[in-house]
């Protein structure tokens, strides 16, 4: 019996909230979302960041970073981007890597980044890093920046991802400009996809 009158209690009270809610409320913008948080925040906690937004901790190379996630480190590989690799013990580094690790840690090293995550390629690679899309506070997608400007290939490891079309469109849009590694002098003309990235 008791269990039945505390149903029906909360039935009436999500009744109510329904009924007495208004219809036609428009959603709040960034700005009164920011305020409202403030007013909401205790002067003696630390609010917590919007989800999916995190501070950048290391840059390990033009497309692996690190971010802090709850307190402990997660190591990102970026979606649909390959940069010449620096780190990788079993190969020397190769042309324009470093060029591409030193753009990456200028663009975020210290920064607050947004991950997207793409369900078409899983949450994990086969090394355990975390697979996203890493977007600036200026809204726009690192890593097709770093494709656009030269500093990497668009990279599709098995299946198409939400953002491929793009990602080539600005590798085609790269070459045909010359950039980063692109440039003739880059590489000693010896410029070519990767065919394994890690």
């Amino acid at each position: 019996m008791k269990k039945a009158l505390v149903l029906i209690a909360a039935i009436l009270v999500a009744l109510i909230g329904y009924v007495l809610e208004p219809q036609d409320a428009t959603p709040l913008q960034p700005s009164q979302l920011a305020d409202v948080a403030a007013v909401m925040t205790d002067a003696t906690t630390t609010p917590a960041l919007p989800q999916n937004i995190y501070p950048v901790v290391k840059v390990v190379d033009g497309d692996t970073l690190d971010v802090l996630k709850e307190g402990k480190t997660i190591r990102l590989r970026l979606i649909g981007l390959d940069t010449p690799e620096t780190v990788d013990p079993r190969k020397p580094v190769q042309c324009f890597g470093q060029a591409a690790s030193d753009k990456a840690r200028e663009m975020l090293a210290g920064k607050i980044v947004r991950l997207e995550y793409d369900a078409s390629q899983g949450m994990l690679d086969k090394y355990g890093r975390t697979l996203a899309y890493v977007f600036m506070k200026d809204g726009a997608n690192f890593n097709e920046y770093m494709i656009a400007e030269g500093y990497g290939h668009e990279y599709t490891y098995n299946l198409p991802y939400k953002y491929q079309r793009e990602f080539k469109a600005a590798e085609k849009s790269a070459r045909e400009q010359k950039k980063g590694l692109w440039a003739d002098d880059a590489c000693a003309g010896k410029t070519s996809k990767t065919t394994t990235a890690l």
